[in-house]
């Protein structure tokens, strides 16, 4: 009797999404018991933010849907009515699919879009990196999607317990640590010559035989309004250190157009300046410049997950990442040119740190698809307490 594969569908929003959950769409694609769906949506087909369906068709998946739901403006109201479109449109794809099980990442307000939906129609929801704590409005989209979801991926101990502590059922969930950690323990660290570099983005052709700061910064909705000046102090903190600065654009969150526009003056007003500008890079070419970086410079998480297992030096600014889990690879900084400078400095000075095993070891996308193809599916939660 041919047994019946266990539909997964993932769902990828973002760039991040879909560098968080490649090996395991690796894994499900390979695994004969289960058959992967895939949901590219919102951001993730946007030039502006680097047109990832591209990057995703190029390593050999065909998304089942592509679904537009990202408002532009980049603010608070459009950010609250992109979710609730994508509760919709979503929801439509969810009843056409039938899948078992949805997967849905992390803390995004495309994320929350994807929880709802799925828990509303009676679709297991696996949740991966839950129960970490960070700043912005992510903790609270984070730990309601925890209690919209059944099965639990979370990337640490700590966060592992944070899930018990919140009331979730022991045997729903499973520190398998982060799936992206299995793309850098699975590749060459070595960067693409310099061509690779010669048609993308603006300011000076990024040259990867030079040392140089990654910088990437995006918008924090709990200070909407501020964007533009943090990332002001950021560039010209940055701007007095004499090696190569690499600037990558921000993700879709409120605050997005202002601190862009930071970016694009700053630009005009230093064009001479060892500056490159680019939009994106597909999952292996980001951790090979995170992995090569003199040190890595702004809030995002990748500095601090992917940062942490490199042992890449890193200066995290502001409130976006506050509370969250860290290796000794990272110190912080309020959003001040000076202490920045002097943090900057500090961190290229100290060189590279000793790898940290944090958030996994590389091997967790085979272990999610195993524990998704076996667990009892079941929608039915109880309290701990």
């Amino acid at each position: 009797m041919k047994i019946k594969k266990r539909k997964i569908c993932i769902v990828i929003a973002s760039r991040a999404n879909y560098a968080r959950v490649k090996y395991l769409m690796s894994a499900i694609k390979q695994n004969k018991n289960l058959q992967l769906q895939i949901i590219v949506g919102a951001s993730a087909l946007l030039y502006k933010y680097g047109n990832v369906i591209d990057v995703i068709r190029a390593d050999g998946f065909n998304p089942d849907y592509e679904i537009n739901y990202l408002l532009d403006g980049e603010n608070l109201i459009t950010q609250a009515k992109s979710t609730g479109i994508g509760i919709i449109e979503l929801s439509s794809a969810f009843l056409k699919l039938k899948p078992d099980i949805v997967v849905t990442v992390a803390d995004r307000f495309e994320t929350m879009a994807t929880a709802i939906a799925a828990s509303y129609m009676n679709i297991p929801l696996a949740h991966i990196q839950g129960g970490e704590v960070s700043g912005n409005i992510d903790d609270s989209v984070r730990h309601a999607i925890t209690k919209l979801s059944h099965i639990h991926f979370p990337a640490t101990n700590k966060s592992k317990q944070r899930l018990k502590n919140l009331g979730e059922e022991s045997w729903r969930i499973f520190n398998y640590g982060c799936p992206s950690i299995d793309i850098i323990a699975n590749m060459d660290l070595s960067l693409p010559k310099t061509d690779f570099f010669k048609d993308k983005g603006t300011g000076k052709v990024f040259d990867p035989n030079k040392p140089y700061i990654l910088l990437l910064q995006h918008p924090v909705t709990t200070s909407y309004g501020m964007a533009n000046r943090q990332m002001v102090e950021t560039l010209e903190a940055v701007k007095e250190i004499n090696i190569n600065k690499l600037v990558l654009w921000p993700n879709a969150d409120a605050g997005s157009n202002e601190l862009s526009k930071a970016i694009r003056d700053f630009h005009n007003q230093n064009i001479t300046l060892p500056f490159s500008y680019i939009i994106n890079f597909p999952p292996e070419i980001f951790l090979k410049l995170i992995a090569n970086s003199k040190c890595l410079v702004g809030n995002s998480s990748s500095f601090i997950r992917e940062g942490a297992y490199l042992g890449t030096p890193a200066v995290i600014i502001g409130d976006r990442q506050r509370g969250r889990e860290h290796g000794k690879n990272v110190i912080f900084s309020k959003y001040d040119r000076h202490e920045i400078f002097q943090k900057v400095n500090k961190q290229i000075k100290r060189g590279i740190y000793p790898k940290s095993f944090l958030f996994g070891r590389g091997n967790s996308g085979i272990k999610m698809s195993k524990k998704l193809e076996t667990i009892k599916l079941n929608i039915y939660k109880e309290l701990t307490f």
